[in-house]
């Protein structure tokens, strides 16, 4: 009898996950890799921005500049990357390769560095930001647009690939 259990155990399938979930998780894990990397750079002085510049015009009190308010803004910036990725998926998880994450990343560092500008007062305009600033944030924010679109296209192929292998089965 137990053998029979055993059987039945290995022979169930475990419900996929949606498209949308995993969007969301690659949004989080995106957007907390990416400004890891972020923080890592600015480290080593590669750039002048930390990504505690996310909790310095809205939280009160000196701890945000330490190492805690860098970490609590990671956390919060992977919070905030599942709404980006979440745009991503319901705009442009149909086009296929990676050319589109370059432009969306591009786009978001626009919207950051140019349009959002004035809600940092610690943020310099770009015309005033270090030149190794500017490259290794807009590479950073490539990346993470790369990563989260090509991600997001991928799944959404291979889901397509698979609904139309198992209707082609039928």
């Amino acid at each position: 009898m137990a053998e029979n259990q055993a059987q039945f155990e290995q022979n169930k399938r475990e419900r996929p996950m949606s498209l949308l979930m995993k969007a969301v998780i690659t949004g989080f894990v995106g957007g907390v890799f990416w400004s890891l990397l972020g923080y890592l750079a600015y480290f080593f002085h590669f750039t002048e921005i930390s990504p505690n510049m996310l909790l310095i015009p809205w939280v009160a009190g000196d701890w945000k500049y330490g190492k805690l308010g860098n970490y609590v803004a990671i956390f919060l910036i992977g919070l905030l990357s599942i709404l980006v990725a979440l745009i991503y998926y319901v705009a442009l998880r149909r086009i296929r390769g990676m050319w589109a994450g370059v432009l969306y990343g591009f786009i978001l560092w626009f919207i950051v560095f140019c349009g959002l500008n004035p809600l940092f007062p610690n943020l310099e305009s770009v015309a005033c930001l270090e030149r190794n600033t500017i490259i290794t944030t807009l590479c950073l924010y490539i990346l993470y647009g790369v990563f989260v679109g090509y991600s997001i296209s991928f799944e959404t192929q291979e889901m397509d690939r698979q609904t139309q292998s198992s209707s082609a089965n039928k």
